[in-house]
């Protein structure tokens, strides 16, 4: 098949801008450069996720404002934590979950003077905070660790997702899932061996925690970032949508970008948190 070279030129050029923008924040060593790279990735996800709730449940009202409304409330959170003094496991928790209530008021704000709001739509919007404004701020979190772990755990999910890739499209023939049919068995096993491989070597090189950390992240990166592909591809489908936004010309939306990530940053944080 002839290569497509307006696609393909849009599609590099794309990644180009994203790979630019990505390495900016998570490279230059700046707390509030970081901060505001998870709050645009935070804002763009939302962004998605509205469009894909509105999508799956017609029923459900949703206003114009009330997505900006979450934009808000959610970048609220973000900043607020951002002020949060580090310490034990059991302080560190409590401080990021006591900053939840925030979006309380907010919220009866919109039952009592918007009454047309529905409340499916309003717990839809809530889920959205828990889904992917909660692990922007875990990302946060260990941002002021060590800004090495976000790095590291974006770095382990690129390299999981092109190893599945590369591996299912050689040796792949038996279905992994049906949410995702072009998954398989043998390129998600693939690309999770070669991701603990990875991480194995860069632990023995840089000698910065034990090995055995990098590979219970790299475990927790090919387990966890491929149930949120999965998570993300089902939402999708009951969305009845190719992908969930237009962020990236040729390569779908934020959501379709970060949707491993959504789901590896939790389990990653609650394990830095306690064994790291």
């Amino acid at each position: 098949m002839a290569l497509n070279m307006p696609t393909f030129y849009k599609r590099t050029g794309s990644a180009i801008v994203f790979g630019a923008i990505m390495l900016t924040g998570l490279l230059w060593d700046n707390e509030w450069a970081f901060l505001t790279l998870i709050a645009v990735i935070n804002v763009l996800c939302l962004h998605d996720y509205f469009r894909l709730m509105q999508k799956i449940d017609k029923t459900a009202h949703w206003p114009a404002w009330l997505p900006y409304k979450f934009y808000f409330i959610s970048l609220l959170l973000l900043i607020t934590f951002s002020w949060q003094s580090g310490g034990t496991p059991e302080t560190v928790l409590w401080g990021i979950f006591r900053l939840l209530p925030l979006a309380v008021p907010g919220l009866l704000m919109a039952v009592t003077l918007f009454k047309r709001t529905s409340l499916l739509a309003l717990w839809q919007a809530i889920g959205g905070l828990f889904y992917i404004t909660l692990p922007m701020i875990f990302l946060g979190y260990m941002h002021r660790h060590d800004a090495l772990l976000p790095m590291s755990l974006v770095a382990l999910i690129w390299v999981n997702d092109t190893m599945a890739y590369i591996v299912g499209s050689f040796i792949g023939k038996t279905p992994f899932s049906p949410i995702s049919p072009k998954k398989t068995w043998e390129g998600t096993a693939g690309g999770g061996i070669l991701t603990i491989l990875a991480a194995i070597t860069y632990g023995r090189l840089s000698h910065q925690y034990r090995v055995v950390d990098w590979i219970a992240i790299a475990t927790l990166v090919a387990v966890f970032g491929t149930l949120g592909d999965l998570l993300e591809s089902k939402l999708k489908r009951m969305a009845d949508v190719k992908d969930s936004g237009n962020m990236m010309p040729g390569h779908g939306g934020a959501m379709d970008r970060f949707d491993s990530l959504l789901v590896a940053a939790p389990v990653v944080f609650v394990y830095v948190l306690w064994f790291m």
